[in-house]
């Protein structure tokens, strides 16, 4: 099998001479030029600079939640933000032991876009009303205490905007969930299941 070489990776001037290229779709193809660069590593979750673990399937944002959720919409899947913290022993154990699982990671993969922040972070994130803010006071602003934190979203962005932001998720996993009920979760929400009842009931009806 012929492996990636620098002159297999596209130039950024090669990439921006793509027809009307999109800004996701710009981002999308320098991420894969990466990850094609560090060949088997990239299946392995990193920690960055500011000290958070990092999937290589990950979202890369411009941090506009609309946009964000509109184009997992497009792609057939849903929007999740994970919410994390330096140090935080059990954003570690959701990394090094739930995304490990590769039927997790896969079913995860393949139905939602995940996008990760930082409790106490400081990037500019777009809400959904247009309003921007610090990850810090976009987290205080959705109520979230504990890492880590899962919000899911609807499908659609359609009305999201005229909403109070707690009541623009149609789901939350607040705190770490063991493999089992994580990828219920997810499920629950794939599934649409909160339009029929709570997760407890989900749990019961598919324990």
């Amino acid at each position: 099998m012929k492996m990636s070489s620098a002159q297999d990776l596209p130039t950024p001037e090669s990439l921006l001479s793509l027809r009307t290229p999109t800004r996701r779709g710009l981002l999308s193809l320098v991420a894969g030029a990466a990850l094609a660069g560090r060949g088997a590593a990239a299946a392995e979750p990193a920690v960055g600079e500011d000290g958070l673990y990092h999937e290589p399937w990950f979202l890369q944002s411009f941090l506009d939640l609309r946009e964000d959720l509109e184009s997992a919409a497009a792609g057939g899947k849903r929007l999740a933000v994970m919410w994390e913290l330096r140090g935080c022993p059990y954003c570690r154990e959701t990394h090094l032991v739930n995304f490990a699982d590769a039927g997790i990671a896969g079913y995860i993969r393949d139905n939602f876009e995940v996008l990760q922040l930082n409790l106490i972070g400081s990037r500019k994130v777009t809400d959904f009303d247009r309003e921007e803010l610090a990850e810090k006071d976009l987290a205080r602003k959705y109520g979230i205490r504990f890492t880590p934190t899962f919000q899911f979203f609807p499908p659609s962005v359609d009305g999201l905007q005229a909403k109070d932001a707690m009541a623009r998720e149609v789901a939350r996993a607040p705190g770490y969930l063991k493999p089992p009920h994580f990828l219920a979760m997810f499920r629950f929400v794939r599934e649409r299941a909160y339009e029929r009842g709570s997760f407890r009931d989900f749990l019961a009806a598919n324990g």
